[in-house]
């Protein structure tokens, strides 16, 4: 029968009063068993490896449902560093009154099942929270949010308790407390180390976030097993049960819709759906936005990456060279392979998981397609080609990265651009809260002689750069003469078109508050009952 929780204080209890002999009790110090000292330096390296790959495991189980956002980070951090700092004090304090081994394993396998049952009760939790996010029901997305975050209370607070226990299980004397705490705290960061790069750089990519998570409790369970009393050995075996139990999809599809892949990658959760018209869908992390779609009939997708088709028609022409920056799924070079054969294409795309589930499910087959795998400024800073048009739909959603939209970045974006050339950036806003739009607008115009705007849906405005000075009427009139199917998107976003005029404050490098813009706009968003949402 497993122990209950007056057992297990019987049992710690118990050992507290195991002495080790006279030296013991002089001391005032409860020994630890024949384990050694090797024991609790394992112990306390785990420890530390547990933490950080809860830490980073953690942000990315709530990246599928609420985004890998600088917010779900900083809970995630903050709730991190509050947990370890109450284990701290109260670690230090059970050490005083419990100095025995048996009682920190006791609490070092507690931690363990903690973490081994999160990866099984994360998903209602999460579904509930990305559902009342849904509704917009902001004050129950927010409660709820910090309900799931508190699944990692027990576990990091647990952790938090093995270093100060440790050290005073270790310290033999005084005159040594200051060597001891500095090797156990040298161990315990040494395992931070590598609890932050084994699970990024191998386990996440190699077995996924869950499996990661539940064999770091695997890790614990087993090495705090050997100064368990006998009659909790059950709860290892657990432990080591749960981690070879099935897990079903990360998240699930909604309704009709079907999951063609899931993958993670070192920069995010991966996901293409088929949804119930037939239209495949690439969701990144949150799944909230749509980064990438194919449509199941005909070439346009009905959405704002359809406002990218006519912009070759005033940027090069028919034989001009293209370039993507945020390639994602293939969306818009697949557009442009459909409607504009002759064009030379290059994109580029962070996460080559992502270009690989384009190539595989969303028909990203154009041989004048070349993709690079790499940040978009970096690969800018360190390439030479010009182009006719370079268009940039990079997200970290819900947020453009920052040093994306700064007047250094399109001063970069302007030295790869053809006389004549353009530039046309997608910027996701919710309705009605355009702030962040008129600050890239403003940051574009400090560079290129001629900025417009248009609010292409509800969600999306186009921002055009161009090289030369050119007129609204010209530009409408360049955009209105594309023919075939790119006439419609031509002749909506022509309609829609308004010059942006010079003067503002530009976003730069050391000033870009696009969090805070784009905070603000959701917030307000929500606070409005979301109108509009889809």
């Amino acid at each position: 029968m497993p122990a209950t929780g007056e057992t297990m204080l019987a049992m710690i209890d118990a050992d507290r009063e195991h002495r080790s002999g006279p030296e013991a009790a002089a001391s005032g110090r409860t020994a630890y068993p024949a384990l050694g000292r090797w024991w609790l330096g394992t112990l306390v390296l785990v420890a530390g490896a547990a933490s950080l790959s809860t830490e980073m495991t953690g942000a990315r189980l709530l990246a599928p449902y609420f985004g890998a956002s600088d917010l779900v980070w900083s809970n995630v951090i903050g709730l991190i560093l509050v947990s370890l700092a109450v284990g701290y004090w109260v670690g230090g304090r059970m050490a005083d009154r419990f100095p025995n081994s048996r009682a920190l394993a006791t609490v070092v396998i507690v931690a363990a099942l903690a973490l081994a049952v999160i990866p099984f009760g994360a998903r209602p939790l999460f579904l509930a929270s990305a559902n009342a996010f849904a509704n917009v029901s902001a004050g129950a997305f927010i409660a709820s949010f910090f309900g799931a975050l508190a699944m990692f209370i027990i576990p990091v607070t647990a952790l938090g308790a093995v270093a100060p226990w440790s050290i005073r299980l270790s310290v033999e004397s005084v005159g040594r407390a200051g060597s001891v705490a500095g090797r156990l705290y040298a161990l315990s960061t040494i395992g931070a180390i590598i609890g932050t790069f084994l699970p990024v750089l191998v386990l996440i990519p190699l077995i996924g976030t869950r499996r990661t998570l539940l064999w770091t409790a695997v890790a614990l369970a087993v090495t705090a097993a050997p100064a368990l009393d006998r009659r909790l050995i059950w709860m290892p075996i657990l432990v080591i049960g749960l981690a070879i139990v099935p897990l079903g999809p990360i998240k699930p599809p909604g309704a009709g819709e079907r999951v063609l892949y899931e993958g993670e990658s070192p920069y995010q959760f991966v996901q293409v759906v088929q949804e119930r018209n037939g239209d495949r869908v690439l969701h990144l992390n949150e799944g909230w936005a749509a980064h990438s779609l194919l449509p199941a009939r005909g070439v346009l997708t009905g959405n704002y990456w359809d406002a990218f088709t006519p912009l070759p028609s005033i940027a090069g022409g028919p034989h001009g060279r293209l370039l993507v920056l945020g390639n994602a799924g293939g969306t818009v070079s697949t557009l442009y392979a459909r409607l504009w054969p002759r064009e030379t294409i290059d994109g580029v795309e962070i996460d080559p998981l992502v270009t690989t589930a384009g190539r595989r499910y969303l028909s990203m087959a154009n041989p004048r397609l070349h993709v690079y795998s790499a940040d978009a400024r970096f690969w800018l800073e360190g390439s030479r080609p010009r182009y006719d048009l370079i268009t940039i739909d990079a997200y970290t959603q819900p947020y453009i990265p920052f040093y994306l939209a700064t007047r250094e970045f399109f001063r970069l974006v302007d030295s790869h651009l053809s006389p004549g050339g353009l530039a046309a950036v997608n910027v996701g806003t919710p309705p009605d809260q355009t702030a962040l739009v008129g600050r890239i607008a403003t940051t574009m115009r400090s560079v290129f002689p001629t900025v417009m705007v248009a609010r292409y849906t509800n969600f999306n405005s186009i921002v055009l750069g161009f090289t030369r000075p050119t007129g609204t009427a010209a530009a409408r009139a360049m955009l209105e003469r594309t023919h075939g199917v790119a006439h419609g998107p031509a002749v909506q976003l022509a309609g829609e078109l308004a010059p942006v005029a010079a003067g503002g404050t530009a976003l730069t490098d050391d000033h870009a508050p696009i969090e805070l813009l784009t905070d603000r706009a959701l917030l307000a968003y929500l606070a409005e009952g979301a109108p509009g949402a889809h």
